[in-house]
Parts: C-alpha cells; sequence; structure tokens
C-alpha cells in the first residue's frame, strides 16, 4: 500500500489532539521542583519579581510564578560609584495549574512577546554534581529591550543565550512533543495527571550596559551552565525522579 504524503500529518495531528478527549483523571502527580526559591545560594544573589501581566492573562488562574533577577558578583569589578559589577540571570519557574487542557506551553511560543528573535534551537546535556545529567533545550535569540516605559519608544537590542526543560513529577524533559506524549500516557496507562514545571533562564551577552568588558558567548554558557547545574541540583527532588 503506498502512503499518501498528507496521511502522516493527518494521523500526528489525530493523536495530538486526542489529548482533549482524554477522561479527567482524578489522581494529581505534584511535580518535584520546589517552587520557593533562595535567598541566596552559590554566589547568586535572588531577586525575586512578579510574573508580567501577559504571563497572568495566557494561563490558568491556578498556574504558580516564581521568577527572580539573580546576582552575582564578577571577580575584581568594582564601578565608578564604589560599587561590584554583577552578573545577570533571568530565571522563570512556570508551574502549571490543575487543568491539563490549559497547561504550559514551549517558551519559543511567548518569547517573541517578550522581544526575543530567536535565531538557532539546540540540545544540552549538562552533568551535575550530583552525578546526574539533564537534557535542557538551548535558544540563541536577540531581545529586543524598551529603555523607556513606553514600548513604542526607544530601545536596545541584546544577544541572549536561554536554556529551558520541564520537570514532573517522576521524570524531566526539554522536549514540549514528548510532554504531550508523556501526559496522554499517564492518563490512559497510569490514570494520572503529572503537574509540570517549565524552568527557563536566560543571560545576555555581547555589549551589556553595566560591565565594561564584552562578554563572549562562549563565557554566558559557561555562567548560565553553571547556575543550571547548581539550581536543579538543590530545586529537583531527585528522590522523585527515575533512575
Amino acid at each position: 500500500m503506498k502512503w499518501k504524503p498528507w496521511i502522516l500529518p493527518l494521523l500526528l495531528g489525530g493523536l495530538l489532539s486526542a489529548i482533549y478527549f482524554l477522561p479527567q483523571a482524578g489522581k494529581i502527580a505534584e511535580s518535584a521542583i520546589k517552587m520557593e526559591l533562595p535567598g541566596q545560594e552559590d554566589g547568586w544573589t535572588f531577586k525575586t519579581i512578579p510574573p508580567s501581566p501577559e504571563e497572568l492573562g495566557a494561563l490558568s488562574k491556578d498556574t504558580q510564578f516564581s521568577k527572580a533577577i539573580c546576582l552575582s558578583p564578577r571577580v575584581g569589578e568594582i564601578n565608578a560609584e564604589g560599587f561590584l559589577i554583577p552578573d545577570r540571570v533571568d530565571l522563570s519557574v512556570v508551574l502549571s495549574g490543575y487543568d491539563l487542557n490549559n497547561s504550559i506551553h514551549r517558551p519559543e511560543r511567548c518569547m517573541p512577546a517578550q522581544g526575543h528573535q530567536i535565531l538557532s534551537s539546540s540540545d544540552r546535556q549538562i552533568t551535575l554534581n550530583n552525578g546526574r545529567t539533564i537534557t535542557v533545550k538551548r535558544l540563541l535569540s536577540t531581545q529586543k529591550v524598551p529603555t523607556t516605559s513606553s514600548h513604542e519608544g526607544p530601545s536596545a537590542r541584546f544577544d541572549c543565550v536561554t536554556y529551558y526543560f520541564f520537570v514532573g513529577h517522576d521524570q524531566t524533559t526539554h522536549d514540549h512533543l514528548k510532554r504531550t506524549f508523556i501526559d496522554m500516557q499517564d492518563r490512559l496507562v497510569r490514570g494520572m495527571d503529572q503537574r509540570w514545571a517549565y524552568v527557563s533562564m536566560s543571560m545576555w551577552f555581547g555589549k551589556v550596559p553595566w560591565i565594561e568588558s564584552t562578554i563572549s558567548e562562549q563565557e554566558a554558557d559557561t555562567k548560565l551552565q553553571a547556575f543550571l547545574s547548581n539550581f536543579a541540583e538543590n530545586q529537583i527532588d531527585w528522590k522523585l525522579l527515575k533512575h
């Protein structure tokens, strides 16, 4: 039998849409992520910030957010006022609500609204100090940031590297489609819903306004991977995750 070229997309679309017709499971499996962020950890200070109105409006009302601007002083660098010059990581943890059909989505969908133009996407495997490994998605983008309160006014552009991954009850994944199939399998086979947390962290590189020296992409990658490794090791309950 000869396959028609339109059959495969039709079957895939049918499988993905089937999740909306799966039975509502009463058993909820909480994510292995810890939503309470530390004040300080491994040389980083976490300054918590609220979610944006756009984030609050896009997801269900029981979605939880933990967001922070994370700062760590650069060794030996002091500005004209005598203050330490910091590196900055923007951290966001979004925990899905109990409605699987109105859950979190992949960040590529919402990043353009935050001024990002995504240039490339790739997978990275990172080994943690506890011996675990975690695969994450790496995005390279340019971000347009308004320099005034008006979004129609002047803006600056920054090169940006972002890492993200999802944390469920007993597994992690960096792939949104795989997460969708896991949800379908959980409902059909295990009779449960997993709450997923989407974890993302970003860092600018190139010419950053408050840093005198130019930050290379490699430096940003190295520091962001170290931040991710420490965060994942301490904020995930690894006893729950499958080996």
